[in-house]
């Protein structure tokens, strides 16, 4: 077991105040080992006053003002890409505790938190690497949190007809989708939204990117897998004069003419897996593969 003093970096879902034992029983947890223990801001205004937890953290943050061994977080998927975009390129492994629905990203059991610890410290966890991807807007990251671990969204305005979108591949054409918009994943977010659209599911590895349509307005229009090291590049015509790029959920506003270019980020992000725990288990657990659903 390892004697060094661990720092950890705590985010967590401010949305969820029934599950507040847990979070006090990592604390507990992370006090009895000695841990240095940082907290995002938000998340400890939440713990504090909205729950009245009594917190002792040794830092306080905001943004991405932090250092840890490892980051921790309490919540759904939304909470781990949120997590993901704050540790950025620091290749900080990050474990996700499922306090959410799903949890294809934070599969951790919230109640086996001491477990879940004690094997961090004696090192019985294996780290997997994930690619990303990144959005630039006319040669420049569209916001400052311009990658995604999960997918890219070219969507249309809420209140807008149709969007079309012109594909190149390496500046060679495919296609122009005509759709409500376009969603490219890494393999991570294949079950996300683009498998709810109809897209495949690609196991995390695999050197590939997917283009699923949403809503195409033409039935011959099927998901593409591109291999990762391609650059993609999209431009959009819009009767708003107006499209969304979501990253991870995260929406930017674009005006129609803008060129956006997605391809590989230049770093990825690491995401601790308990022992025993592999992809495959947590797909055929949250697909239900193999239930009688009699």
């Amino acid at each position: 077991m390892t004697t060094k003093t661990l720092t950890f970096a705590i985010f967590g879902n401010t949305y969820q105040a029934k599950k507040s034992g847990s979070i006090e029983t990592l604390l507990s947890s992370l006090y009895a080992r000695g841990a240095h223990i940082c907290i995002e801001k938000e998340y400890y205004v939440f713990l504090t006053q909205s729950l009245r937890l009594k917190v002792a953290a040794d830092k306080v943050f905001e943004e991405d003002d932090f250092e840890a061994d490892i980051a921790i977080s309490m919540g759904g998927d939304g909470t781990f890409l949120k997590t993901a975009a704050r540790v950025h390129d620091r290749e900080i492994p990050i474990l996700g505790v499922n306090m959410g629905r799903l949890g294809f990203l934070a599969d951790a059991n919230p109640y086996c938190l001491e477990g879940a610890i004690k094997s961090l410290y004696e090192g019985n966890f294996s780290v997997e690497r994930r690619e990303l991807l990144q959005v630039l807007a006319d040669g420049k990251p569209i916001s400052k949190y311009s990658c995604a671990l999960n997918d890219v969204a070219i969507l249309k305005r809420d209140d807008a007809s149709m969007i079309s979108i012109d594909a190149h591949i390496n500046g060679d054409f495919i296609t122009t989708f005509q759709a409500d918009g376009l969603v490219v994943s890494t393999p991570t977010g294949s079950t996300a939204y683009s498998l709810s659209n109809g897209g495949p599911i690609i196991v995390p590895g695999t050197k590939v990117f997917s283009m699923t349509a949403v809503a195409p307005h033409s039935l011959n229009t099927r998901p593409i897998v591109i291999p990762d090291e391609a650059e993609l590049t999209l431009s959009v015509e819009s009767r708003s004069h107006h499209f969304l790029v979501a990253i991870d959920g995260r929406s930017e506003n674009c005006l129609e003419g803008t060129t956006l270019t997605l391809r590989k980020a230049p770093y990825r992000i690491c995401i601790v897996k308990p022992s025993g725990k592999t992809y495959f288990n947590t797909l055929r657990e949250k697909m239900m593969w193999g239930a009688d659903k009699r």
